[in-house]
């Protein structure tokens, strides 16, 4: 239980701090931290993970940070694959997900460290529009991509989001963070949706993992704005290598149970 409530600590604080990135340790947290088999991490994940970005909205739905439209058609259509990610996680062996999984770690991270500006596009022009031509099959794409990837590992996709959001549909940084959010709340309610019959959950681990993560995005949210987002993403991208790495060695040598 003090594992649970120190982890998710960290991931609200992530969450809150950058839009997104907490997700993706949640699931090793809960395999590796707690014992929970990855049938029942994968859920649990979603869950906290969808109730803490809700939780790290707030501060930014007075700052008006969020693009609605783009949200919900990005969430929305993220919906459709994350179904489809949770069918193929049920047809994997647990190991090679978790392996998947630390790959997708690894192509985060470097994502994150390479020093890319805010270029602008089609779904945010430099005169403040959209081009919806443009900025429709980019959301619509980039939805299913990011949902699939949720229900496959279980994660809310904000730590793949956030590249996409600014570098493929042009958002500036603060935009995308509050956008984010939004985003990982769907995709989240809809991997849950998807996984949560896959095995019965312990709601004792998950309302301690949640209590501690809501606490920490919000806490988080109240400071970001005086905080070095960029030195913070990029703390954040190698601590994402090491614990890749981690999840490499523990699925060859332990792997955990489906």
């Amino acid at each position: 239980m003090t594992a649970a409530l120190g982890l998710g600590a960290l991931i609200g604080i992530l969450l809150g701090l950058l839009g997104g990135g907490g997700s993706i340790l949640a699931v090793p947290a809960l395999v590796y931290c707690t014992g929970m088999s990855l049938s029942a991490a994968v859920p649990t994940s979603l869950l906290v993970v969808g109730i803490s970005s809700a939780t790290a909205l707030l501060p930014r739905l007075r700052a008006r940070q969020i693009r609605w439209r783009i949200a919900g058609i990005v969430g929305v259509a993220g919906v459709a694959g994350a179904f489809a990610g949770a069918a193929v996680n049920r047809l994997l062996d647990s190991r090679i997900v978790l392996i998947g999984f630390a790959v997708l770690m690894v192509a985060a991270a470097i994502r994150m460290l390479r020093d890319e500006g805010e270029a602008g596009g089609d779904c945010a022009l430099p005169g403040g529009g959209v081009n919806w031509r443009g900025c429709l099959p980019k959301s619509v794409g980039a939805g299913i991509a990011v949902g699939f990837l949720t229900g496959l590992f279980g994660v809310g996709g904000g730590f793949l989001l956030i590249p996409v959001l600014v570098l493929l549909l042009g958002l500036p940084m603060p935009a995308a963070v509050g956008t984010s959010l939004v985003i990982i709340v769907i995709n989240s309610a809809a991997g849950f949706a998807a996984h949560v019959g896959d095995a019965a959950l312990d709601y004792r681990i998950a309302g301690a993992f949640a209590a501690a993560a809501i606490i920490g995005s919000l806490t988080a949210g109240r400071i970001a704005a005086r905080l070095p987002a960029r030195h913070l993403s990029r703390a954040f991208a190698y601590l994402v290598l090491v614990i890749a790495g981690f999840v490499v060695i523990q699925a060859v040598i332990n792997p955990p149970a489906n």
